[in-house]
């Protein structure tokens, strides 16, 4: 075959996947990560014994950065986060679209259930976090900084040990099934929605390929990542909080904070402190801008990358025909 001789056993199909996805998540997170920044800092906020909330509502995180002139700083931890992004989502849809290649071949299927679905989702999705986890935590850290006081990446990882890189894994191996539940959901109504449009144009004697369009692909993805959200956030907050920067090493929040003390390192030590400090409305403080930031952000990252798959597709042909002409010239020679 062409395709293997040209691409030396590259499943090309999984790889199209996983470069549309990645740079899809690039764009994402770069428009929204302002929003993202906001996010993170509201969640790590916890109400102490002495005082009250730093950050009552998800804009006062907006304001403080504006009074102290620091607008800049919420994107401290960009280059961190698109790093992460990109790799994550790259790792993401390769994984989950060859896992499910596999499956199909080895099943002898003709399309795959919603209990396969989950199961190769959440494998694709344990493979990204153990490989990204280090990045994902530094760049948290960078989140929660003090504006104006966040690190290079080197830097924040040389704080602690290797082994504080990988604070909250476990968490972030219990989230994989966000995005399992998240694209379950959406593949299962892209399916459903692509079989209608398809029923129609056949009845309508219209023969040309069905696609989603931009504002049923954003809207799908819409859906399926707030319904993920909504069933995995208790989790979400206590990764952000075991993660967060330590207030310590922010010296003028010291005085804005009084009765300050150091970000939980455990699940349990997070699920403690929030039951403790803010009772049963803390396991979901800040949902309503986790699924603004999150639904946005899938939606969009979903949107692109079913808008730029083709023309990943065509680059990836051209970059096999190019490897197998190559070959055929050094074996000619």
């Amino acid at each position: 075959m062409e395709g293997e001789e040209a691409g030396g056993g590259v499943d090309w199909d999984s790889l199209a996947e996983a470069a549309s996805g990645a740079v899809g998540a690039l764009v994402s997170t770069t428009v929204l990560y302002p929003l993202d920044t906001c996010k993170t800092k509201f969640q790590a906020d916890v109400q102490t014994d002495h005082g009250g909330h730093k950050y009552r509502n998800l804009s006062d995180v907006f304001w403080e950065a504006i009074k102290k002139k620091q607008f800049l700083s919420l994107y401290q931890g960009l280059k961190t986060k698109n790093i992460q992004s990109f790799i994550s989502q790259f790792v993401y849809f390769y994984g989950y679209s060859y896992f499910k290649r596999v499956y199909l071949e080895k099943s002898g299927a003709k399309s795959i259930g919603t209990k396969a679905n989950l199961l190769i989702a959440a494998a694709a999705g344990a493979c990204t976090v153990v490989v990204t986890q280090p990045l994902d935590t530094a760049s948290s850290r960078m989140q929660t900084s003090a504006f104006g006081k966040s690190k290079g990446l080197r830097a924040t990882l040389a704080e602690g040990t290797w082994l504080e890189a990988f604070d909250g894994l476990g968490i972030s191996l219990m989230l994989t099934c966000n995005p399992s539940i998240q694209y379950t959901v959406f593949d299962q109504l892209k399916h459903k929605l692509i079989q209608r449009q398809k029923r129609k144009a056949e009845s309508a004697g219209d023969s040309s390929p069905v696609a989603l369009s931009a504002f049923s692909a954003f809207l799908l993805g819409a859906i399926s990542k707030s319904v993920a959200t909504i069933l995995t956030y208790p989790l979400i907050r206590c990764k952000v909080m075991i993660q967060a920067a330590d207030p310590d090493d922010d010296d003028e929040d010291e005085s804005e904070r009084p009765g300050h003390s150091r970000p939980p390192k455990t699940m349990l030590g997070a699920m403690c402190a929030m039951w403790q400090n803010e009772g049963i409305p803390g396991f979901f403080k800040g949902i309503h801008a986790q699924i603004l930031k999150t639904v946005l952000s899938s939606a969009l990252l979903l949107m692109i990358k079913e808008k730029i798959s083709k023309f990943t597709w065509i680059s990836l042909l051209a970059l096999r025909r190019y490897l197998f002409v190559s070959q055929k010239r050094i074996k000619s020679a």
